[in-house]
Protein backbone atom coordinates (compact mmCIF):
# COMPACT_ATOMS: atom_id res chain seq x y z
CA UNK A 1 0.00 0.00 0.00
CA UNK A 2 1.28 3.44 -0.95
CA UNK A 3 1.47 6.00 1.83
CA UNK A 4 2.55 9.60 1.28
CA UNK A 5 3.09 12.12 4.07
CA UNK A 6 3.79 15.77 3.30
CA UNK A 7 5.33 18.33 5.61
CA UNK A 8 6.92 21.75 5.46
CA UNK A 9 3.95 23.95 4.77
CA UNK A 10 3.88 27.26 6.59
CA UNK A 11 2.88 30.92 6.37
CA UNK A 12 5.43 33.12 4.62
CA UNK A 13 5.60 36.61 3.21
CA UNK A 14 5.70 37.24 -0.54
CA UNK A 15 9.22 36.67 -1.80
CA UNK A 16 9.92 34.08 0.87
CA UNK A 17 10.96 30.45 0.53
CA UNK A 18 9.78 27.08 1.78
CA UNK A 19 10.86 23.49 1.28
CA UNK A 20 8.19 20.84 1.26
CA UNK A 21 8.97 17.19 1.94
CA UNK A 22 7.07 14.04 1.11
CA UNK A 23 8.02 10.77 2.75
CA UNK A 24 6.79 7.84 0.69
CA UNK A 25 6.28 4.21 1.59
CA UNK A 26 5.18 1.45 -0.72
CA UNK A 27 6.58 3.33 -3.71
CA UNK A 28 9.41 2.19 -5.95
CA UNK A 29 11.13 5.45 -6.91
CA UNK A 30 12.98 3.64 -9.68
CA UNK A 31 9.71 2.88 -11.44
CA UNK A 32 7.35 5.66 -10.40
CA UNK A 33 6.91 9.27 -11.40
CA UNK A 34 6.44 11.48 -8.37
CA UNK A 35 5.02 14.95 -8.27
CA UNK A 36 3.69 17.90 -6.34
CA UNK A 37 0.19 19.24 -6.87
CA UNK A 38 -1.75 22.07 -5.30
CA UNK A 39 -5.28 23.25 -4.78
CA UNK A 40 -6.28 26.74 -3.82
CA UNK A 41 -9.77 27.62 -2.53
CA UNK A 42 -12.38 27.62 -5.31
CA UNK A 43 -9.85 26.36 -7.86
CA UNK A 44 -9.16 23.02 -9.48
CA UNK A 45 -6.31 20.90 -8.22
CA UNK A 46 -3.34 21.40 -10.54
CA UNK A 47 0.03 19.84 -11.26
CA UNK A 48 2.99 21.88 -10.01
CA UNK A 49 6.05 19.74 -10.74
CA UNK A 50 6.98 16.15 -11.50
CA UNK A 51 10.13 14.07 -11.43
CA UNK A 52 10.66 10.84 -13.34
CA UNK A 53 12.67 7.82 -12.20
CA UNK A 54 15.47 9.01 -14.47
CA UNK A 55 15.49 12.43 -12.86
CA UNK A 56 13.70 14.30 -15.61
CA UNK A 57 11.59 17.16 -14.31
CA UNK A 58 8.54 19.09 -15.47
CA UNK A 59 7.15 22.34 -14.10
CA UNK A 60 3.95 24.16 -14.76
CA UNK A 61 4.67 27.53 -16.36
CA UNK A 62 3.75 29.63 -13.34
CA UNK A 63 6.51 28.13 -11.16
CA UNK A 64 9.34 27.73 -13.67
CA UNK A 65 12.53 29.33 -12.40
CA UNK A 66 11.19 29.56 -8.84
CA UNK A 67 10.43 26.00 -7.75
CA UNK A 68 12.64 22.91 -7.87
CA UNK A 69 11.60 19.30 -7.37
CA UNK A 70 14.08 16.67 -6.25
CA UNK A 71 14.11 13.29 -4.59
CA UNK A 72 16.35 11.25 -2.33
CA UNK A 73 15.87 7.58 -3.10
CA UNK A 74 17.74 6.47 0.02
CA UNK A 75 15.30 8.41 2.20
CA UNK A 76 12.22 7.69 0.05
CA UNK A 77 11.58 11.42 0.09
CA UNK A 78 10.53 13.92 -2.55
CA UNK A 79 11.16 17.62 -2.04
CA UNK A 80 9.79 20.83 -3.46
CA UNK A 81 11.96 23.89 -2.96
CA UNK A 82 9.83 26.98 -3.43
CA UNK A 83 11.47 30.37 -3.82
CA UNK A 84 10.14 33.85 -4.53
CA UNK A 85 6.70 32.82 -3.33
CA UNK A 86 3.72 34.80 -4.54
CA UNK A 87 0.17 35.22 -3.27
CA UNK A 88 -0.91 33.01 -6.16
CA UNK A 89 1.16 30.13 -4.78
CA UNK A 90 -0.96 29.87 -1.64
CA UNK A 91 -2.68 26.48 -1.62
CA UNK A 92 -2.73 23.05 -0.09
CA UNK A 93 0.18 21.17 -1.63
CA UNK A 94 -0.08 17.45 -2.22
CA UNK A 95 2.48 14.82 -3.03
CA UNK A 96 1.39 12.38 -5.73
CA UNK A 97 2.62 9.10 -7.14
CA UNK A 98 2.08 7.95 -10.70
CA UNK A 99 0.79 9.79 -13.75
CA UNK A 100 -1.88 12.46 -13.54
CA UNK A 101 -4.29 13.30 -16.35
CA UNK A 102 -2.65 16.24 -18.05
CA UNK A 103 -2.12 19.11 -15.62
CA UNK A 104 -4.85 17.95 -13.25
CA UNK A 105 -4.63 15.86 -10.09
CA UNK A 106 -6.85 13.16 -11.54
CA UNK A 107 -5.56 9.69 -12.28
CA UNK A 108 -2.81 9.56 -9.67
CA UNK A 109 -2.03 6.21 -8.11
CA UNK A 110 -1.87 7.83 -4.69
CA UNK A 111 -1.97 11.24 -3.08
CA UNK A 112 -1.09 12.46 0.40
CA UNK A 113 -3.20 14.48 2.79
CA UNK A 114 -1.52 17.74 1.89
CA UNK A 115 0.32 20.56 3.61
CA UNK A 116 -0.88 24.18 3.72
CA UNK A 117 1.16 26.99 2.21
CA UNK A 118 0.02 30.51 3.03
CA UNK A 119 1.57 33.58 1.43
CA UNK A 120 0.65 36.90 3.00
CA UNK A 121 2.13 40.02 4.53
Amino acid sequence: EVHLVESGGDAVQPGGSLRLSCIASGVDFERTDMGWYRQAPARECELVATISPGGGTFYTDSVKGRFAISQDNRKNTVYLQMNKLKHADAAVYYCGAGYSDGLSCNGLDARGQGTQVTVSL
